[in-house]
């Protein structure tokens, strides 16, 4: 790797954003703010604390569990249109065991997830699922957790070669390595698969991919990796926390194909013990749009490669560190490559010191890249747009 260069200084060539600038405040102020004196989840709409538009879509309505696949209708940004296992039958998953990847027995969750059709999984009750080896996700499919409380672990979901995927509500944890070996992935026989790094879920060669409410922390590599010409991917609603590398967008420097790459992560958490890749792009084109970072380790937003970056309405409170107050940490070039990447910040909410240099212009967008975006928020919105990330607790019959 090449070497890195951690940029703390100012020259006439770049734009800081200072929208709002300020020290760092509580959340749980910034909350009440935002509720009228209340910072609980609930007490908006009548018991519903739908603030985001993604959330505004589905969780007000009490019979959400009675039409399930009406949430496929919610999804935005780049995966808007993702169907998922929308118009096929309902798969319950009423076995957490994996322990015959090869062979999977009916009533599992890798028994559903492999089928060659659409498929709407859901959960019979709470669950923990150990994975033995990583669950090879097979086109049009919903995993489906709401009402339910399943936590994966073991090793991590895999999402290759496919498209139109949502998965929702699961807590995923304590990734590690698998072995690799005979594993089921279709209709078909099992197939030969690699030992895996021990992503939490990992998206290769992929499209339309929506990734909404979920909980992920402690694997041994990374949380979220899309890669190797995925596209159209929207990460939204989820919390991150206790991880080192977290959401990797571009495989290497080297895989110039993902310069076509359209990602948007959008109202998610980057909590407790996180320290870089919030994320770390290459290539392609990025909106980070009203996430909330409650501080870092490295660094949050990194690069290489000159992907476009379009920061929007996010909330940045740094460390207390005075060293590690940057947001950004561009790599693998020299100062006079990297200040032509455009890295643009707009309504981002600075607190305790954060500094994010911005470089480049404001990026000519393309028709696919403008219908992608999702409206951007004050970064002051930002505790009420997420105060409900990662998975919830819904109860049949009432607002989730």
């Amino acid at each position: 790797m090449g070497k890195l260069y951690l940029v703390v200084f100012f020259t006439f060539s770049f734009v800081i954003s200072v929208q709002s600038v300020r020290p760092a405040a509580s959340l749980d102020d910034e909350l009440l703010q935002f509720s009228g004196g209340n910072s609980t989840r609930r007490g908006l709409q009548g018991g519903c604390s739908a603030t985001n538009i993604i959330d505004k879509c589905w969780r007000c309505k009490p019979d959400w569990d009675k039409d399930r696949q009406a949430l496929a209708k919610c999804a935005a940004g780049f995966a808007k249109g993702t169907t998922g296992g929308s118009g096929g039958e309902t798969y319950i998953v009423t076995d957490p065991s994996d322990a015959d990847a090869a062979n999977p027995a009916p009533g599992t969750l890798r028994a559903g997830v492999v089928q060659g059709k659409p498929l709407w999984i859901t959960f019979e009750k709470d669950m923990v699922i150990t994975l033995t080896q990583e669950l090879v996700i097979n086109s049009d499919k919903t995993i489906d957790g709401r009402g339910a409380k399943v936590e994966i672990t073991g090793t991590g979901l895999t999402i290759f070669n496919v498209k139109n995927i949502i998965i929702h509500g699961l807590n995923i944890h304590d990734v590690k390595e698998a072995p690799g070996g005979m594993i089921k992935n279709s209709d078909g026989p099992p197939g030969k698969r690699e030992k895996t790094d021990g992503d939490g879920i990992c998206i290769t060669g992929s499209t339309k991919i929506w990734i909404d409410h979920c909980s992920l922390s402690k694997g041994v590599d990374g949380l979220i990796d899309v890669t190797l010409k995925s596209t159209d991917v929207t990460i939204s609603n989820c919390k991150f926390t206790n991880h080192h590398k977290l959401v990797l967008l571009g495989a290497d420097n080297s895989h110039a194909e993902d310069k076509d790459m359209r990602v948007n992560l959008a109202f998610n958490v980057f909590g407790e013990g996180c320290d870089q890749r919030m994320p770390r792009c290459r290539f392609g084109f990025f909106q980070i749009v009203n996430n909330n970072y409650e501080g870092w380790g490295t660094y949050a937003i990194g690069g290489s490669a000159a992907p476009t970056i379009l920061s929007q309405g996010n909330r940045f409170s740094a460390p207390a560190e005075a060293i590690k107050k940057n947001v950004c940490l561009r790599t693998d070039a020299q100062e006079e490559e990297w200040k032509k990447w455009n890295w643009r910040s707009e309504k981002d909410t600075l607190l305790n010191g954060a500094i994010f240099l911005a470089s480049g212009v404001d990026p000519q967008l393309t028709p696919e890249q403008q219908g992608g975006m999702i409206a951007a928020e004050p970064g002051e919105s930002v505790p009420q747009l997420t105060n409900a990330a990662g998975v919830l607790a819904c109860v049949a019959g009432q607002p989730c």
